[in-house]
This record gives structure tokens, C-alpha cells and sequence, in this order.
């Protein structure tokens, strides 16, 4: 059977929870990128995006932010170990990111990617700038071409939609 999955802006706070519980379990528990906690400055302006199953379970996560007007980045790109078969989650929480902030005045998107991922990335129309180092990793800065990944119509939440999510999280 099929599985079908939603993939969109985590704005719940149960949503928002599951978003920071399963990125702590991927890098650090299973992959032990980070000892305790995964989370850093940019979380405070990150939008979370994750992928739901049917039964309402955060299976896959990703966050975008924008560190200057149009320059965004994508990262703690993730998915459940238990749903990690083909690589349709990781290919639709890529696609929700960079459509996303594409809508959002994006002119460029780039994202660092562990070095096992570089090639799935490359098929999805990314290219890498650099090979670098990132917590003794290696890694490949990426960038998407935005033409692949035309805007959708995804408002971007208010200021204050932010704040109450950083609340919860």
C-alpha cells in the first residue's frame, strides 16, 4: 500500500514538539552529530517543516530560514528511521523548503549536506559550491536551482505566529 504524506509549515505546538524530538533523535541519538541538543541560533528564525503520515506522526523534518533579504538555507533535513525506505520524504520535505521560500522573495537557496546525500541531491537539481567541515563531517554546501522549484502559494506567517512558536518550543 501506498503511504500518502503531508508535508507542510509545523505551526502546532504538538507539530512543533515532534519537529525538535525527532531532529534530537537523528543527530544525536542515532547519528551522535551532537551530544545533547541539535538546536542553534538559527532555530530562532527557522520556519520547521515536517512530514506527517497518516496517523498524524512527524515521520520527517527540515528548516529553511533567511539570513539576508532573498539568501535563505535549508537544513536538519531528516527523516524517522522507520520511514527511511526510498527516498520520497526526504525528496518531498526538499521540495516543500525550497518552493516555500522561493514564494517567499528567495533568490538564492542553499543547504550544507553530509557527503553520503551529495548524489541524491544532484538528482534533485542541486549543485555543490564547496567541500567543507562541519562538526569533524564532511560536507558539500549545495545550491538548488530555483527554476526546478517553482513558488507555491504559501503565506509566510506572521511575526507573531513566530513568536508563539518559539514559545512552545
Amino acid at each position: 500500500m501506498k503511504q500518502d504524506y503531508q508535508f507542510k509549515l509545523a505551526l502546532s505546538p504538538a507539530h512543533i514538539k515532534a519537529y525538535f524530538r525527532l531532529r534530537q533523535e537523528i543527530f544525536c541519538q542515532e547519528q551522535g552529530i551532537f551530544s545533547t541538543s541539535d538546536r542553534d541560533e538559527y532555530d530562532s528564525i527557522a520556519y520547521p517543516i515536517v512530514a506527517i503520515n497518516h496517523d498524524n506522526k512527524v515521520v520527517g523534518v527540515v528548516r529553511i530560514y533567511e539570513t539576508q533579504p532573498g539568501l535563505w538555507y535549508g537544513g536538519r533535513l531528516g527523516v524517522h528511521r522507520d520511514y527511511r525506505r526510498g527516498w520520497r520524504i526526504g525528496k518531498g520535505l526538499i521540495n516543500k523548503a525550497v518552493t516555500t521560500a522561493n514564494a517567499w522573495g528567495c533568490e538564492r537557496f542553499l543547504a550544507t549536506v553530509q557527503l553520503p546525500n551529495v548524489r541524491f541531491f544532484q538528482r534533485l537539481h542541486w549543485n555543490s559550491i564547496d567541500e567543507i567541515s562541519i562538526c569533524e563531517q564532511t560536507h558539500h554546501l549545495m545550491e538548488a536551482d530555483l527554476d526546478f522549484y517553482p513558488p507555491t502559494n504559501q503565506t509566510r506567517p506572521s511575526l507573531l505566529v513566530q513568536l508563539q512558536r518559539l514559545l512552545v518550543s
